[in-house]
């Protein structure tokens, strides 16, 4: 069975859903945007903010475990999530496109394709390409959907059902079917940003040089006037010799011009800040450590895992639970979990002690620690371990007492 001919199968088996007329909800994804995609990506701190963002998610692994927080290894998610999303991408390279359109785009789509009731693998879809389709008929809790996607390969287009498509919203929803690019929110702040590079790469190009007045004795026309400044711009611009021949009479004054003195530095560092936050990433993730050190770089990457991907990470288990797993595997306590600990690690001397207090009060076996930090387990070394004198309150001082002090003890009760 050829890519998607299951899902054109389940289209045509449900023509009662799909007779009604439809709306267009998303029109924005159904025509390529009308400026250049690369002019966004080329603004520095929007393609840090979406590279961070990106390889961040790309790099934590996915799993299911049980209710019991066991790894489940005999699901057919496993080797999907786990290594291979599908023929032509890898675990890390599917999260991490899925990531950047959910950023750059607003919204990231990928076509579940199941063989059967096995899930054969997980394919992106170019978000510019697909729409979402909405029954308004209906009342307003029973208004099915659709996603339409436009092949631009083949021409073709497939309506899928929701239930076949991994759909992840980023930014804002003012409707909670889509997301919002944050590139669009921050057009205005990023258009200055892209013209204050701008006006770096043509002082560059210029050889650092500003506008200049030519004093000259006399009166040209039009035309002496645009040939003699043409030729001096040859020799400004073009040429490597770092002298100007000008005719008697003639001088050159160039124009004062100062970053210093417009703040030039100063706002464009403010607008970078501005659309790091909106991303929320820190500055130390900007190579910004005007106000870091050691501690406070510690405690932003804390507050980069809880303040900003652990919003994505919920979005993602939550959206891998729906649409990956059956209503009796839930009911049984299974679901996706990205594994944080690698990205909760603080330097070595904070490992031990942490990993230590974890061993000494019995939360973590030997060999759970010794995986944590990359090592092989021991023979033995699945128990838990515990401090023999703790006891409980009404215990305090058992062990001191004899027979004699016991009996001592209860007559003075009675």
């Amino acid at each position: 069975m050829g890519f998607f001919d299951k899902l054109r199968a389940r289209v045509r088996s449900e023509p009662a859903k799909m007779a009604v007329s439809l709306s267009d909800l998303n029109s924005f994804f159904g025509t390529r945007y009308s400026t250049d995609l690369g002019t966004d990506i080329s603004e520095i701190t929007y393609f840090t903010c979406l590279k961070v963002l990106s390889e961040g998610m790309g790099k934590l692994s996915l799993n299911l475990e049980d209710g019991k927080h066991n790894r489940v290894t005999t699901h057919d998610s496993y080797y999907v999530t786990r290594l291979r999303a599908n023929p032509y991408m890898s675990a890390y390279t599917f999260k991490l496109y899925m990531e950047y359109c959910r950023n750059h785009y607003g919204n990231s789509y990928a076509y579940i394709r199941r063989i059967g009731s096995k899930l054969e693998g997980l394919y992106p879809l170019d978000p510019r390409d697909v729409e979402i389709l909405v029954d308004y008929q209906g009342q307003f809790f029973n208004r099915p959907y659709y996603y339409r996607y436009s092949d631009p390969k083949s021409g073709k287009s497939y309506l899928l059902h929701p239930d076949d498509v991994i759909h992840l919203k980023g930014g804002l929803t003012s409707d909670g079917l889509c997301g919002q690019c944050i590139r669009e929110t921050l057009a205005r702040n990023m258009e200055g940003n892209k013209a204050a590079q701008n006006v770096l790469n043509t002082l560059y190009n210029n050889g650092m040089t500003a506008n200049a007045v030519i004093k000259y004795v006399g009166d040209f026309d039009l035309k002496r006037k645009q040939q003699l400044v043409k030729e001096l711009e040859n020799f400004t611009v073009n040429s490597k010799d770092r002298f100007i021949p000008l005719p008697i009479g003639m001088d050159i004054v160039p124009l004062d011009l100062k970053l210093t003195d417009t703040q030039f530095y100063e706002l464009k560092k403010f607008s970078s800040l501005q659309i790091a936050a909106a991303f929320g990433i820190k500055p130390d993730q900007l190579n910004n450590y005007d106000k870091s050190s050691y501690s406070s770089g510690e405690s932003q990457r804390l507050a980069f895992y809880v303040d900003t991907l652990l919003p994505i990470i919920s979005g993602w288990e939550q959206e891998f639970d729906y649409k990956l797993l059956t209503r009796d595997e839930i009911a049984k306590g299974y679901g996706f979990t990205f594994n944080v600990s690698t990205i909760l690690r603080g330097d070595t001397k904070t490992q031990m002690e942490v990993i230590t207090g974890y061993v000494g009060a019995g939360i973590y076996q030997v060999n759970e620690a010794r995986n944590f930090t990359g090592l092989t387990p021991v023979e033995k070394g699945d128990v838990n371990l515990i401090n023999g004198t703790n006891t409980k309150l009404e215990d305090i001082g058992a062990a001191y007492q004899t027979p004699q002090t016991i009996g001592k003890g209860a007559e003075k009760n009675e």
